[in-house]
């Protein structure tokens, strides 16, 4: 279902990725813990934003992308079964690489 929706200029969209409810070894985590993780896959990027002079300034991320998030801020939507985050590009903290 997100495959349909493409973001427009400089938005990006992404799934936020769910923390574990276990750790390796069994035992069960806290909510308070799991909840604490603002990482997130982009599912779909905007073209990118118009600088003064109409030129392209193109989206840092791209589709498939690990990213920091902030604790607040984005617009939540729900598409199908699955929640969604659109975040403008500088909203977004950082790439996080493995």
């Amino acid at each position: 279902m997100a495959n349909k929706l493409i973001p427009l200029l400089n938005r990006v969209l992404v799934q936020k990725i769910v923390a574990p409810q276990k750790s390796v070894g069994g035992v069960l985590l806290p909510e308070t813990v799991s909840s604490k993780v603002n990482c997130a896959k982009v599912i779909a990027v905007g073209p990118g934003g118009r600088g003064k002079d109409g030129s392209v300034i193109p989206v840092v991320v791209k589709e498939g992308d690990t990213v920091l998030l902030p604790e607040y801020g984005g617009s939540q939507l729900k598409l199908g079964d699955e929640e969604f985050v659109i975040y403008r590009d500088e909203e977004i903290l950082g790439i996080l690489k493995d």
